[in-house]
């Protein structure tokens, strides 16, 4: 899967049509977390330092057709990136208007200019190939460093490259980095090589811990989707989040991952998710009917802590439990401070993994935090992307 990346490409006085990952989270107008933009600036002054210009497109929320759509403007983000970059940033209120083609007629080397949310557009999620070819006609260069929307197939991931014809069609670095580190993990990784699975569904990643199973040496389940698997051991589990019809699923994956499939040893329940709520530490498939399960116990954090303190390669993909309201944090805690300890190489999916690490303050403990969530899971469960394959091989 090695993708020739923009650094390879000759981009002086060329215009790179750049598909980035601005799903940055907002209040109003207010930009809560700009992390998303910052990762793209590599690729951003790569162009920008070698004398090409370059135009950004990127989705923002879910927009609904006919609705009001205007808090999911992109101008917030173009005005943000104005402030991180020394460049002039110009915002198109459009995609493939008229008026957005006269803005890419002027644009001049060291210039950026920001078309508004690709979403607003039908043809986006459609993949429309009309809308596909209108994208493509605004650059020279198409370059994708938009991870966490490579498993889609909108038409700015899948339809544009297709439609540059014989234009260069590369990886962004941050692109290039991600599936380096996600995809060495899995073909190639050091051993023993350890995977923390946690979240609320089961059947949100049954391929990924088959998959797991195949390549690693343990494979260590928190979370919700524990419960799961503690009914289909005929335990108890009160109040906590199930999923009765994945029973005989994770009933087969408990048979399938025999000693490398380590469930919870014990739970920390509570009669409410609610720091001040009644709580206490039980046995794993003992939960009293009004308790609920909101995180791993003290034992199973302290044995999931040894199993990762003897990895080489861990790879870690959602928390252990209610990781936003203490006390149900410490497991979460436990597993992410284990990792920032470990010489392994280690890596953490995006969502709710990433911002569990960056809210306890280890991220740059860390060999390396991926910044999409849906895409990390498809690579962990060994999907190839119709968008990766759509770039030049080096």
């Amino acid at each position: 899967m090695v993708k020739k990346t923009i650094e390879q490409v000759d981009v002086g006085e060329k215009i790179v049509l750049m598909r980035v990952d601005f799903n940055v989270p907002l209040e109003g107008s207010t930009i809560t977390d700009d992390r998303r933009i910052c990762m793209a600036l590599p690729t951003i002054r790569s162009v920008l330092d070698r004398g090409g210009s370059l135009i950004l497109m990127s989705h923002l929320g879910r927009p609904k057709s006919g609705s009001d759509n205007s808090t999911l403007s992109l101008r917030p983000v173009a005005d943000r990136l104005a402030e991180l970059v020394p460049a002039e940033v110009i915002f198109a209120a459009d995609c493939v208007s008229y008026d957005t083609q006269e803005r890419v007629r002027s644009l001049l080397p060291g210039q950026i200019l920001v078309l508004e949310n690709l979403r607003f557009n039908d043809g986006e999620k459609e993949n429309s190939a009309e809308f596909a070819s209108e994208l493509a006609k605004l650059g020279d260069i198409y370059c994708n460093d938009a991870f966490g929307s490579c498993h889609n197939s909108d038409a700015s991931m899948v339809g544009v490259p297709l439609a540059m014809g014989r234009k260069p069609r590369v990886a962004g670095l941050l692109v290039e980095k991600e599936i380096q580190f996600l995809s060495d993990a899995i073909a190639d990784p050091q051993r023993p090589f350890v995977a923390i699975l946690g979240g609320k569904k089961v059947s949100d990643k049954i391929q990924v811990i088959r998959n797991l199973l195949n390549v690693c040496d343990k494979v260590l389940i928190g979370g919700a989707m524990a419960y799961t698997f503690a009914l289909a051991k005929r335990g108890e589990v009160g109040k906590s989040f199930v999923e009765p019809d994945k029973v005989e699923l994770a009933a087969e994956l408990i048979e399938e991952g025999g000693t490398k499939l380590v469930l919870p040893a014990d739970t920390h329940c509570g009669e409410s998710c609610t720091p001040d709520c009644r709580k206490f530490v039980a046995i794993a498939g003992e939960i009293p009917d009004e308790f609920e399960g909101l995180d791993i116990g003290p034992t199973t954090a302290s044995l999931y802590t040894d199993i990762i303190e003897g990895a080489r390669t861990v790879v870690w993909n959602g928390p252990m439990g209610v990781f936003e309201v203490p006390p149900f944090d410490e497991g979460t805690r436990a597993v992410a401070q284990a990792i920032a300890d470990s010489s392994a190489t280690s890596i953490v999916g995006g969502g709710d993994s990433a911002a569990a690490i960056q809210r306890l303050g280890f991220s740059d403990q860390v060999t390396h935090v991926s910044t999409g969530g849906g895409a990390s899971l498809a690579m962990l469960e060994g999907r190839s992307f119709a968008a990766v394959n759509a770039l030049d091989d080096a």
